[in-house]
């Protein structure tokens, strides 16, 4: 079979889903604006954006880097109920 339009994305994992909301989450708690955040972790703001909605999937070394921006360790934006 042969497919003529672009290759379907992969099904973005639901932990990845849940660490871009709690980092949301963890902005409006601490009162934050993206942009700083996003300068503090040396990420570009729409990166990081992506990264909240949950639509782009990020590597250790980011999530540690938002981390610190955010002033938490980066478990607690691993912490989930089902892992």
């Amino acid at each position: 079979m042969i497919y003529l339009g672009m290759a379907r994305k992969k099904e973005i994992p639901e932990i990845v889903i849940h660490i871009g909301k709690r980092i949301k989450e963890v902005i409006q708690e601490k009162g934050l604006k993206v942009r700083h955040v996003a300068a503090d972790a040396d990420l570009d703001v729409e990166a990081l954006r992506r990264y909240m909605a949950g639509k782009q999937v990020m590597g250790i070394d980011k999530l540690i880097m938002i981390a610190n921006a955010l002033g938490i360790d980066a478990g607690e934006l691993l912490k989930y109920k089902n892992y």
